[in-house]
Order: C-alpha cells, then sequence, then structure tokens
C-alpha cells in the first residue's frame, strides 16, 4: 500500500508547532507546573459573568454555534463604534491570521516583518508559500520605519507589527502607529496585532478608521477578558476585506460556548478594569523581585514582563531551564539581541512568591 504524496509544499514544511505547550513540558518532566507564567494567559481567569453564560451554554452544546457569531459581531461593533460588516470574528487571532493569509499570500508573494516577532504569523506565511523579508528589532521595539523601508524594497503585500509588542511587551504611541498607516505603499495591508492593548496605557492605539482598506487590526478575548482558551479574537476593518474572510473561513469555528463567554465578559468591562488593576500590580511585582535580583525590566504594556538576565542568550536560556527545572514556566524570545531576557506572565501574590523564592536559585545555577 502506498499513500498518496503530499504537495511540494507541504513537503517542504517541518512538522512543528511554533511554541511547545506548557502541557508537553509537563509531560516531558513528569510533573505540573507550580506556576505557570509563560503563556501570557490571565491566571486571573474570565469573568464570573462569562463563566455562568459558558455554563449555560453548555446545556446547548449539541447544536452548532451560530456561524455568523450575530450577537457576538453586533455587540463588539457597537463597543468600537463600528458597523457589523467590519467585525470578524475567528478562533483567536491565530485563526484569523490563517485565513488573511490564505487570502493575499501565494508563492512568491512577499511579507514583511520584524525578525523576532510573534512566529505564528510567519507559520502561516510559510504554509502557503510566502517569502518573508525580516527587518531587526531597534531598542527593543519594532521599526515602523525599517518595515516600510523593506516593504517597499520587496513589493510587500502585507506588512505585520503588534502593537504592544509580543514577545517584548514594548509599544509605540498612536501618532507612530498612525504615521505608519500614512506611509503605507499601496497595495500594502497592514496586519495591526493589538491583542495586548486592552492592557495598554492611553494613546497606545490609533483610532479606529474603518474605511481605510489597506488596515486590518485584530483583537482578542485571551487576554485582559481571560478566555485564551475558549479561542475568541477578531479583526476590525473595511467591509471589503472583512467580506473577504467569508470565502475561505470554517463558518462553524466558533463554538455556541465561546461565543456566549465572550459576549458576556465583554459586557463586564468593570471586571476587565479590575483584572487590569491586578496586571499593573503584577507587573511592578516582576519589576520588584528583577531589581532584587540585581536584574531590570522592560517597561510593559501588556500581561508580561520581560526581564533582560544582563548577557547573552545562552546565559538566558540556562536561567530559563532552572527555572522550569524548579516548577516555574516561563518563556524567552527566541532571536538575538532579544534573546538575552526571559519573559514572564502577570500573576496572582502566589505565584510571584515562587518567583520570588526560585529566581535567585536558578540565576546562580545558570551560572
Amino acid at each position: 500500500m502506498t499513500r498518496p504524496p503530499l504537495t511540494p509544499l507541504a513537503q517542504s514544511l517541518p512538522a512543528s508547532v511554533p511554541f511547545v505547550g506548557p502541557e508537553a513540558q509537563e509531560r516531558a518532566r513528569g510533573a505540573n507546573f507550580a506556576a505557570r507564567l509563560g503563556a501570557n494567559e490571565s491566571v486571573f481567569g474570565p469573568s464570573p459573568k462569562a463563566i455562568a453564560a459558558m455554563r449555560e451554554a453548555a446545556a446547548e452544546a449539541w447544536m452548532y454555534g451560530d456561524p455568523e457569531s450575530h450577537d457576538l459581531r453586533y455587540a463588539i461593533a457597537a463597543h468600537h463604534g463600528a458597523a457589523p460588516e467590519n467585525i470578524m470574528v475567528g478562533e483567536g487571532i491565530d485563526g484569523l491570521l490563517g485565513y488573511l493569509v490564505r487570502l493575499f499570500v501565494e508563492p512568491g508573494v512577499s511579507v514583511v516583518t520584524s525578525d523576532g516577532a510573534y512566529p505564528t504569523f510567519n507559520y502561516h506565511v510559510a504554509g502557503f508559500g510566502g517569502t518573508l523579508h525580516k527587518v531587526p528589532y531597534r531598542d527593543d521595539r519594532e521599526d515602523p520605519d525599517a518595515l516600510l523601508a523593506r516593504a517597499r524594497e520587496t513589493n510587500a503585500r502585507l506588512i505585520y507589527l503588534s502593537n504592544p509588542d509580543n514577545p517584548m511587551g514594548t509599544w509605540h504611541d498612536a501618532a507612530t502607529v498612525q504615521a505608519m498607516i500614512d506611509a503605507l505603499p499601496d497595495g500594502c495591508l497592514l496586519v495591526l496585532d493589538e491583542a495586548y492593548v486592552e492592557l495598554a496605557p492611553d494613546g497606545t492605539a490609533p483610532e479606529i478608521d474603518i474605511t481605510n482598506p489597506q488596515v486590518l487590526r485584530m483583537r482578542t478575548f485571551s487576554k485582559g477578558h481571560g478566555l485564551a482558551g475558549a479561542r475568541v479574537g477578531y479583526a476590525i476593518g473595511e467591509a471589503e476585506n472583512i467580506e473577504a474572510f467569508h470565502k475561505i473561513r470554517n463558518h462553524f469555528g466558533m463554538s455556541r460556548i465561546s461565543q456566549a463567554g465572550a459576549l458576556a465578559a465583554l459586557k463586564d468591562q468593570a471586571y476587565l478594569a479590575q483584572v487590569k488593576a491586578q496586571i499593573a500590580s503584577s507587573r511592578s511585582r516582576i519589576a520588584e523581585i528583577a531589581r532584587e535580583n540585581g536584574l531590570v525590566t522592560l517597561p510593559s504594556a501588556t500581561n508580561f514582563v520581560t526581564i533582560d538576565c544582563g548577557r547573552d542568550g545562552e546565559y538566558a536560556r540556562a536561567v530559563l531551564r532552572e527555572l522550569i527545572a524548579r516548577g516555574i514556566f516561563v518563556r524567552m524570545p527566541f532571536v538575538a539581541p532579544q534573546d538575552r531576557a526571559i519573559r514572564v506572565s502577570c500573576g496572582r501574590a502566589e505565584d510571584m512568591d515562587l518567583l520570588a523564592q526560585h529566581l535567585p536559585d536558578a540565576l546562580r545555577a545558570a551560572g
């Protein structure tokens, strides 16, 4: 018996995932993590109202979810002062990025991103045969001018920018991002990943302009709203770009449970404000722990903090391994010179206490 061949493109790709999940690491080490501080989840959890809505919706899980995500899409549109035709709901930002790349990228199409930026976007571009062009970070932030210059050089169809940034937690103000939007080459779409924008200082996000066909903004319920496991993201954009998603998306990809949870979370802005305060407190605590160990942190507009380990990537990787060995799950940037750091998600007081307890030993063991 012989199996049918994969396509040449599929054969050329590695059988890997952008991130190794904490569950896989727990299986490998034979023990659960004591503090889960690596995946930029919200350990503070979702709104109790969202939990109640999902619990109620679970009884209706025998039905497919609304393929239009009608109620959620209309609520998101009202929240942003947009129309429903300017909103597309999908299986997290990751799922929406996959659909977006499928719409615009084919073999030979150029795409521009930053070297070390969110790797799932690159994973999708490679999966559809696009050509990735990367520019380095500048001062631990993505470099809008360099991204634009490379896009002009390569006739790029897409530029990816996250603001605030993952994996560094840094950000640009709204004026800087708007200047980048105003300077986009014709025929080039800016994919503006704003997964963390609800946690950022006022003045980080430029005004939403749903008439601009060259900008598509991505938001999520995974971070501030604490629904990472529910997989709910959405795109905001010009109506024709949004309409294109219907050509290729999984129309039944959103479960009833996820839609109900996200709708209830969106309505509970008081709970989001409470979580934002907890995150701000945790960011301060992480910075304090770093200082106690002779380390510095980068300013953060996200629900994680990047700790500069003060040496090179080899040393930072050793620190990460030693923390993991002690039951503290963290991650780190992949590309030099940003790989001199580790990245710690915000957590509860007990999570921070565990970090404070084990970081000194991890640093000593790392050499």
